[in-house]
């Protein structure tokens, strides 16, 4: 099957994976739990460290396991059925889903637990040292965005460190992503008063 034959169902898939990233897990948690709308507290947004500002430590676990579980389940989906290349193209869309859900005005989460979804079933040993790193972080600071930040960041790193050079282009489109994504919060850093867990 020549490449040319491929592109539309790549193109389908490729589209698949955006209305999967776009499913906003933690908004229909919340109303599902009737804890209320998390776009209306906090950050504003639909991912698990928002949702734990409803009150609810059970809907924001189930946040952030389902906001995973979308991104690791779609590229291995996407690695068992196209080319590399093709595949980097599905893990980037699955994160631009979650971040830009055409379902709520593109208006949707960090992308953060979609990201480590995709590196821990795209390349295990990069997820597994992007989540140690949110944790040590989180450890120290207690400051959520913090943790993100350099455990996203860091991912360009480990992607060379553990032999995986060819997805170097998809880490850093990834880790940009996600980082501007972050923008009000980088600001909220650099000026001292971003909010800590539990704070």
């Amino acid at each position: 099957m020549t490449r040319l034959e491929i592109a539309p169902e790549l193109f389908l898939v490729a589209l698949v994976a955006y209305l999967i990233g776009s499913i906003p897990f933690g908004l229909v948690l919340a109303r599902l739990l009737r804890l209320g709308d998390p776009r209306e507290i906090g950050s504003g947004n639909i991912g698990a460290t928002n949702v734990l500002r409803t009150g609810s430590k059970l809907a924001a676990f189930v946040t952030l396991i389902l906001d995973a579980a979308k991104g690791g389940i779609t590229i291995a989906f996407a690695q068992f059925v196209f080319p590399p290349a093709d595949a980097q193209i599905v893990a980037i869309l699955v994160v631009i889903g979650h971040c830009f859900p055409i379902w709520l005005k593109f208006q949707g989460g960090k992308g953060v637990a979609t990201f480590t979804g995709v590196w821990l079933v795209y390349a295990w040993p990069v997820g597994l040292a992007c989540c140690l790193t949110w944790l040590l972080v989180v450890a120290v600071s207690r400051i959520s965005s913090l943790a993100a930040l350099l455990s996203v960041l860091g991912s360009v790193g480990f992607v060379v460190v553990f032999g995986y050079e060819t997805k170097l282009l998809v880490a850093i489109g990834l880790a940009a992503l996600v980082c501007w994504r972050h923008q009000e919060n980088i600001v909220r850093l650099l000026a001292g008063n971003e909010p800590r867990i539990g704070g």
